[in-house]
């Protein structure tokens, strides 16, 4: 008998038809998602779990987990599960990092130009008032070509970003932990920055950093406060980092220019005064929502499992420390 691996949702099969033919998927059927107790009960019987970003697995659920030796989550973030009492139990927890790059920084983009250019605007316009204005000098919105976008988290989607505000004639600035190399820098033709000449610097901030408990609002007022008159934020990352509170207060006093954002702070709960204001753009937390994306990032998943199995280590790991 195969050993089994449960499969939190019901992602597309074509991404996990290679882990199919080693082990046996116990994978749902009747609603899209398993529910905490349906978790808890089907969770003794596995060797692996295959998470996905909208579903915390909590320590209530993996500490049944008895024989569970791997958790690979389907996204890249991977707050949603409690990796302090994975690596207590001695389980690994992986997330696929490439899959996600192209299609979160795609997204990212198409919220800037969505933004710059009033196109989610003129559409709402277009569709819902018999009496919208066109006209030479009405719905102007700002051009990109010659602006300095601030990257913050210069990792693999923030270079995917770099490399589209390159194409469209944007100067890039980044802040980073560590300094990117020498190559890499001149691939960009970009400057790392501290974080207050980023926000002093910058006519557009983009996010692309994990929510940690340093990164957590990491935008806030007194950031808001240093940022050029008019910055806009474009946010694909994860919504705690920002505080959609303050987020709110600049947008409307028209300090800050404008706001693409795929995540919030609450979610699915978005703060209600957003809503009202033009100079937003907002999406469901839409970045990876491809086909082409869902079925790739759940090969990754797939292949990180495969690869811990076989005894291999070149995996998207995030608790390393359990290989000690």
């Amino acid at each position: 008998m195969k050993p089994k691996i449960l499969v939190v949702a019901a992602i597309p099969r074509k991404g996990l038809a290679e882990l199919e033919q080693k082990f046996d998927l116990v994978y749902p059927t009747e609603n899209f998602m398993f529910t905490d107790e349906e978790l808890k009960v089907l969770i003794r019987d596995v060797v692996g779990v295959l998470s996905v970003f909208t579903k915390p697995l909590a320590a209530e659920v993996l500490k049944d987990g008895k024989h569970v030796k791997i958790v690979a989550n389907f996204g890249v973030g991977f707050n949603n599960v409690d990796v302090a009492k994975a690596t207590e139990m001695g389980i690994v927890v992986c997330n696929t990092p490439n899959a996600v790059t192209e299609p979160t920084a795609e997204m990212a983009f198409g919220l800037l130009l969505s933004l710059t250019r009033n196109i989610a605007l003129t559409d709402r316009g277009l569709r819902t008032n018999p009496d919208f204005k066109w006209g030479m000098m009405e719905n102007l919105g700002t051009g990109i070509f010659g602006k300095t976008v601030g990257i913050i988290g210069m990792g693999r989607i923030g270079q995917a970003f770099a490399r589209r505000a390159i194409a469209s004639g944007m100067k890039v600035v980044y802040y980073n932990r560590t300094r990117l190399a020498e190559d890499i820098e001149r691939k960009y033709d970009c400057q790392q920055v501290s974080f207050g000449e980023l926000l002093e610097r910058s006519d557009v901030i983009s996010l692309h950093c994990p929510l940690t408990d340093e990164t957590h609002h990491l935008l806030d007022e007194a950031a808001m406060v240093r940022m050029k008159q008019g910055a806009i934020i474009i946010n694909t990352a994860r919504g705690p980092v920002v505080d959609e509170k303050m987020l709110v207060k600049y947008l409307q006093n028209g300090k800050l220019g404008g706001a693409g954002l795929d995540v919030f702070e609450a979610e699915p709960v978005i703060t209600p005064e957003l809503f009202a204001l033009d100079n937003v753009v907002l999406t469901p937390h839409n970045a990876t929502g491809t086909i082409d994306s869902r079925i790739e990032i759940g090969r990754e998943a797939a292949e990180n499992m495969l690869k811990f199995f076989d005894g291999r280590r070149d995996i998207s790991i995030v608790n390393p420390v359990v290989w000690s």
